[in-house]
This record gives structure tokens, sequence and C-alpha cells, in this order.
């Protein structure tokens, strides 16, 4: 979505340099005179952030920003002004500005500005999307006792700050289950923020989790904000922390014991209130006997353990969120609603799912878009499934080498897929070398 900036100043120099600095930073940039224009263009445009001098010719900008917060609450507002007293910038701070900022104006001290309000202006509207996404049905659905067992967990633990670790497979919905931890704690109506230790570089996830100062290392070009600061008051969720170093273990484990951290390259100890819930697929307690997580820190977070059991061991599950699923994808795309067959849905619920839940709604958005009859067949299931369960094969006229290869086949695929195709997560998952999983999938047949 496209960032916008209003500025509202009299003075035309500054409507202009102000202007060209915004516009070489990406951001659309609407000017105006006096308050009355301004106004205007709040109205008809989806202003983001606001840039407002004090000293208007039609209206006082104290008044204005009263008037702008009562009608358009969810816009930043930067109060600007040569002439302001101490007194007038905690009044405008009292009244909701972001910041103030004193003619003449310091161009490292807008941009900073600048970021830092449209980071808060991103975060929420990631909250506005949580409650969206929560309102359109994106609930924990299920009716085995597993499910049943982990939404009573949820509704236990939530009111707490305690911590929270959540284990599972991949695709098993540990986001989702973190989720509902937030918007039923009494942290829901701040920042919930979301950090995937496994995408970021080990190089860049300290500087991801604690921000940076300005020069910290290369490319350290102005201060950055970490998702710890950003999560203030709120819920930060570390999924996949498995896969993080032990030298940021080490930083994360101090904000958990202490509740402070600096930032990379900074003096500074910031405080932060922050209420952790992290998730893994690995078994960390095999992964402290090998040196790779901190022991201290996963009894740190293992406060509140949940536990999400793999799609094939509650099938009784999979009718219900197939069902779900398949609404869900017929009124996002204006299709006829469609449904299941008996057999259809026998032969759904039988298949292993390695993928787990993420599995499944990639099957049922492609039987969605390819089966045109309102009911859903066998033969549409087993041809979007289009593998055979491991079972079937023991039902085969193979020879003891033919099943052990296609079996072994099957493995590795699954792997693979679940670790999207990394071939080190894979080698690991797998327990081998990248090389001689590199010689194995050639031997299998298997093409990256």
């Amino acid at each position: 979505m496209e960032n916008k900036i209003l500025i509202i100043d009299d003075e035309k120099n500054i409507l202009s340099i102000l202007s060209d600095i915004l516009k070489d930073a990406g951001y659309s940039v609407f000017t105006a005179g006096t308050g009355e224009e301004g106004l205007k263009i709040l109205k008809k445009e989806d202003i983001n952030l606001l840039f407002l001098d004090v000293r208007l010719p039609d209206i006082n900008g104290i008044d204005l920003l009263k008037q702008i917060k009562k009608e358009e609450s969810a816009v930043e507002v930067i109060m600007i002004s040569g002439h302001a007293t101490i007194d007038i910038a905690i009044q405008a701070t009292k009244l909701g500005a972001y910041d103030f900022i004193e003619k003449p104006l310091s161009l490292e001290r807008v941009k900073i500005a600048v970021t830092h309000a449209m980071e808060k202006t991103n975060l929420v509207k990631e909250k506005d999307e949580l409650i969206k996404i929560n309102a359109s049905g994106y609930e924990i659905l299920g009716e085995s006792k597993a499910i049943k067992y982990i939404k009573a967990q949820i509704e236990k633990c939530a009111p707490s700050d305690s911590k929270v670790l959540i284990l599972g497979e991949t695709g098993t919905g540990k986001e989702l289950v973190a989720t509902a931890i937030h918007t039923q704690s009494t942290r829901k109506t701040a920042p919930f923020i979301k950090v995937n230790c496994a995408s970021i570089p080990e190089s860049l996830i300290e500087s991801e989790l604690l921000g940076h100062e300005k020069g910290a290392f290369t490319g350290a070009v102005s201060r950055k904000i970490g998702k710890f600061e950003l999560a203030d008051k709120g819920t930060i969720f570390l999924d996949e922390i498995g896969d993080m170093g032990l030298s940021c273990q080490a930083k994360v484990l101090r904000v958990l014991e202490n509740g402070e951290f600096e930032r990379v390259g900074g003096l500074t100890s910031i405080k932060v209130d922050v209420r952790i819930v992290a998730a893994t697929n690995k078994d960390l307690l095999k992964e402290i006997e090998k040196g790779k997580f901190r022991e201290d820190l996963y009894y740190r977070l293992n406060v509140m353990p949940i536990y999400i059991p793999p799609l094939r061991e509650r099938k009784t599950d999979i009718p219900v969120l197939a069902k779900h699923l398949m609404n869900l994808f017929c009124r996002e795309r204006g299709l006829p609603t469609k449904e299941f067959e008996e057999s259809a849905m026998d032969t759904l619920s039988n298949y292993s799912y390695p993928g787990n839940i993420r599995e499944l709604r990639n099957i049922i958005e492609r039987i969605a878009i390819m089966t045109q009859d309102e009911k859903i067949k066998t033969e549409d299931i087993s041809f979007i499934v289009g593998t055979k369960k491991v079972d079937d094969i023991f039902s085969e006229s193979l020879s003891l080498s033919d099943a052990q290869k296609k079996l072994l086949k099957r493995y590795v695929e699954t792997q693979l897929e679940n670790n999207k195709y990394d071939m080190k997560k894979t080698a690991e998952a797998l327990g081998i070398e990248r090389p001689n999983l590199y010689r194995k999938m050639r031997e299998l047949g298997i093409q990256k």
C-alpha cells in the first residue's frame, strides 16, 4: 500500500524542501498552505502521516490537531514550528502528536521521525488486519480431543503474561495458536510482532530483534528500531526459535531475564515490557544435547508448553477444516458452494498430509479451482492428492528393494517439502551431509 504524507504549512520554501525530501524517500506527498485546504485533502486522500505547522493563517495548529485527532485518529501527526515553546510541545504531545520538530528542520531528524511514525502506522494496520482476519473465521477449528485441549490451554494461559512455547511439525498451525493467545490476552490492543527466526540470516537476526544505531556496521546508515522495541507493551512471536544462533540466544535470554537490551552499536540500555511466545518444529532437548540450543533459554521459554499434533494424528479434524476451507475459497473467488461426497471426504481424511494443515489448504484450493461440479467426487480427490498413501505401497506386488526405494523416495520428498526445499535444513532433518543428500536425490530420481 502506498504511504501518503500531507504537509500543512504556510511557508512555501518549507513545503518545497520537505516535499522533495519525502518524495526522494519514496513517499507520495500532498501539500497545503492553510488548515482548511489541508482538511479537504485529509477527507479525500488516505493520509498516513501529517506534518503540521503550529502557526497557520486561518487556524491555530494546536486547534487543528485537536480536530484531526477527533475525526482522523489513525493519522500520525508531526508538529513543526519555529516559534514554539516547551509548553506548546508538551500540549501537542498530550493531544496525540507523534513528534515535535523545531525549525529550521534537520534532514536527519525528519527522516528518523518519518521512519518511526510509519513503523507505528504499519503496526496499527497489522493490528486492524488481525482483527479482520479473526472476524473472517480464521479461528482454530476441529473436533478432536487434541484441539479441544489446545483451546482450553489457550483460554487458561492467554490472560496471564506467562511465556509460551508452541511445539509441533511444520504446517500444524503454530502461528494460529500464537495469534489466539495474543488476541485473548490483556495485551490484545497492543502490537503483535511476528519474527520468523529461520528466514533471517544469522548475521542480521540480532539487528532485526534488538535494532541498531547509525554506523553500527557497514550499511547501517540510520538507526533501526528492533522487533522487541516495536513490541513494547504487546507480544512478540519468535517462530522457529530452534534455528536461532547461540550468540543471539544469549541476547534474547537477557531480555527475558531483565526486560532490557542495547541496540547493536548502542550504549544505552532500553527497557521493554514484552510477552514472549515462541515456536519450533525441532526437539529442543535434542538440540541442547548437540550444543545448538541454550538450556537456560529453553527453561525460560518452556513455562507454558503447547503441543500441536500433526494432522495425521487427528483425522477427525480433517472434514471440519476441509469444509471450512472450501467455503472460504469459494466465497473469496465468487465460485458456487461445493460439497464433498461422503466417499470423497473419506479419501481426503485417509491421506497422511506430510505438510499438515498447510498442505490440506493447498489441496482444497486446487480442488476449488479445478473441480467444475458442485459435488466433489472421489476421483477429484485422488487426482488432486496425486500421491498414493504409504499404506498402498504394501498392497502392491513389489520386490523388497523396489518397496524400500519407493518408501525412501517418498520420505525424502516429504522432508524436502516440509523444509521448502532448503537443502541445508533437509540434510539436518535427515541427519546426513548436504553432498550425501544431493547424491541420494540423484539415485532416487528426485528433481530439486
